[in-house]
């Protein structure tokens, strides 16, 4: 059998913690920005843990060595 590779996209949008959870970057902050308000801006800084079942899909397909 072929090794199976990390998707490449996959690999530039997630990171795994040291428990195995799934980090990802905040959604709303790339365009349209004047709308949003202050507390908005402020609060989608950094990453944050993705949820349980949608990361059990991306270590599932995308992830297959992680």
């Amino acid at each position: 059998m072929p090794k199976l590779k990390t998707k490449s996209g996959t690999k530039k949008r997630f990171r795994l913690t040291a428990s195995g959870l799934v980090k990802r970057g905040q959604t709303g902050k790339r365009h349209m920005m004047i709308r949003r308000s202050n507390k908005q801006i402020r609060n989608k800084r950094g990453t944050t843990i993705m949820s349980p079942v949608d990361a059990a899909r991306v270590l599932k397909y995308f992830m297959p060595n992680a």
